[in-house]
């Protein structure tokens, strides 16, 4: 496997979905401009989602057009910025390409009540609906993710088999998406179960293009990351400040935080292409925004008198 970890920032659509109180659209567009200022590359900036069950989301349209007029549409290059929408059905998907979305990211997911609490699709039907997008989207020339919800542990059913797993992405992976993010959606997952999971797809599926999607709810994020890394996986998700949640999972916690992220693949000998410092520049704003302390785990020793100055990722990996 390559010596580089791609960093999948949510940060926009993931992390901001669940805050209560509502981010102007124009902090939004900071946001996002902070984020491809510290060397982010692949951002999931919104998700075109029915307004009024995820009201955080009713702007996706100008924030989407922001972004691609500031920094660029998306383009079929080696490090080319990626500027990705999240869609669930057709209605999402022509809101998508009305803002000139050319990659969006489309989800279904493992277990049946998670299924009709997200989407009020059976897991039958959200399959379906996700190979009728990629379908439109190949038309279109649009990329395409593809995210499996509940991948390790359900809010309502408890555990996942890994076999309904791996037989469920094999059936998505069908569909031709480009790329598959594979997701523990409220941080319940262990990191002997990420490894094992991620090893058996690995083996069926293109692990070059498999992706892990995890949370730290029970501040396992890191060690599963580590699990998911030893296990061959180079793409990863995380929220800058670790800002996020579901807001049909009861008791899910913010995602894997892009510092923690990034921090992490420096430990490792992995480049990611982002900036630490001007990371930190972004997390500070996201602080502003939502009136709360925020931020991964290793923010006690980034503000520690003891830290030393040297050995701080900058900019590594392919820019």
């Amino acid at each position: 496997m390559p010596e580089y970890l791609k960093v999948y920032e949510v940060g926009p659509r993931d992390g901001l979905q669940n805050e209560a109180a509502l981010i102007s659209t124009e902090d939004k567009k900071r946001l996002v401009g902070g984020l491809v200022k510290a060397g982010l590359r692949s951002i999931e900036v919104t998700s075109f989602v029915n307004p009024k069950a995820v009201p955080q989301m009713a702007d996706a349209g100008e924030v989407m057009r922001d972004a691609l007029a500031k920094y660029g549409p998306a383009v079929d290059e080696p490090g080319a910025r990626q500027f990705t929408g999240l869609v669930f059905n057709e209605r999402g998907y022509e809101r998508a390409l009305a803002a000139g979305c050319r990659a969006i990211a489309i989800g279904a997911a493992v277990s049946e009540s998670f299924s009709q609490a997200n989407t009020g699709m059976s897991t039958q039907q959200a399959l379906e609906m996700a190979g009728k997008l990629a379908e439109w989207a190949r038309r279109d020339g649009v990329w395409t993710r593809a995210y499996i919800s509940t991948a390790w542990v359900c809010p309502f059913e408890g555990p996942i088999r890994p076999e309904k797993v791996i037989a469920y992405a094999e059936k998505l992976w069908e569909t031709g998406v480009e790329e598959m993010a594979i997701s523990d959606t409220i941080g319940h997952a262990s990191p002997l179960e990420v490894g094992r999971l991620m090893e058996a797809l690995g083996r069926r599926l293109d692990m070059a293009r498999l992706a892990v999607h995890l949370h730290d709810t029970q501040a396992m994020g890191l060690a599963n990351t580590t699990a998911a890394i030893q296990a061959g996986v180079r793409i990863h998700d995380s929220s800058v400040a670790g800002l996020g949640g579901c807001p049909f999972a009861p008791g899910a916690a913010g995602n894997l935080a892009t510092e923690d992220l990034v921090f992490l693949a420096f430990k490792l000998g992995l480049g990611t292409g982002v900036d630490f410092v001007a990371l930190w520049d972004v997390v500070a704003e996201v602080e502003k925004m939502v009136g709360r302390p925020v931020g991964g785990r290793i923010r006690a020793w980034w503000e520690s008198s003891g830290r030393l100055e040297e050995g701080v990722p900058r900019m590594s990996g392919p820019v």
